[in-house]
């Protein structure tokens, strides 16, 4: 399996990092040693100094599909979930300086908490799914599949076009505004629609 990340996929987000709007879907892979599972703890590594999260709307690919038209795409995952795409911040800034990328700032082990998934029947329109993260019981992010700049389906027809989709992949699609950093014995608690599917804390 693999992690397909979405970058800038929120205008405002793009804004607050100082980046510019795209004018398509902007990608990076994960490697599978990235993905967290089970609520267990997040270890910060040693190497940065300014671990970022960002929580994402996770789409779970259930079949396996290259060159796929918009019309189809929703065919083609059939659960959604969230996701943390953790960032060393000051790491990404130093490649995006150097025109480097961005995988030693996105990919490295454990950078993907991901919670369990509900069904896509259960959300009458994926347009409009609300999600928010809590650090120590306060509200600190909040998203709507409204806001993103390229639709799921519009991902998943772009990602396709370079990359075949097998069935077991993820695509995080983009985070929100209002990332910022962990710190050591920080709760993060992930709600999506309401539902608490991610629970764990920072060592």
């Amino acid at each position: 399996m693999k992690i397909i990340c979405i970058g800038r996929n929120y205008a405002e987000h793009a804004k607050e990092l100082n980046n510019p709007v795209p004018k398509e879907p902007v990608f990076f892979l994960k490697p599978d040693s990235a993905l967290l599972r089970n609520n267990f703890p997040f270890f910060i590594p040693d190497f940065s100094q300014e671990i970022h999260y960002e929580t994402e709307l996770v789409l779970r690919i259930c079949k396996l599909g290259k060159a796929i038209l918009p019309k189809f795409a929703h065919t083609y995952y059939d659960a959604i979930g969230l996701g943390i795409d953790f960032t060393a911040r000051d790491l990404q800034q130093k490649c995006k300086e150097k025109g480097l990328p961005w995988e030693i700032a996105k990919a490295f082990d454990g950078s993907a908490p991901i919670g369990n998934f509900i069904d896509k029947s259960e959300f009458p329109d994926h347009s409009n799914i609300k999600f928010h993260l809590d650090i120590n019981g306060e509200t600190v992010q909040q998203g709507n599949s409204f806001d993103m700049i390229f639709s799921f389906d519009l991902l998943i027809a772009h990602v396709s076009r370079y990359i075949t989709l097998k069935t077991g992949d993820y695509i995080f699609t983009g985070t929100p505004a209002g990332v910022g950093p962990v710190k050591i014995n920080d709760r993060l608690e992930a709600f999506l629609e309401g539902k608490k599917l991610l629970d764990f804390r920072v060592k």
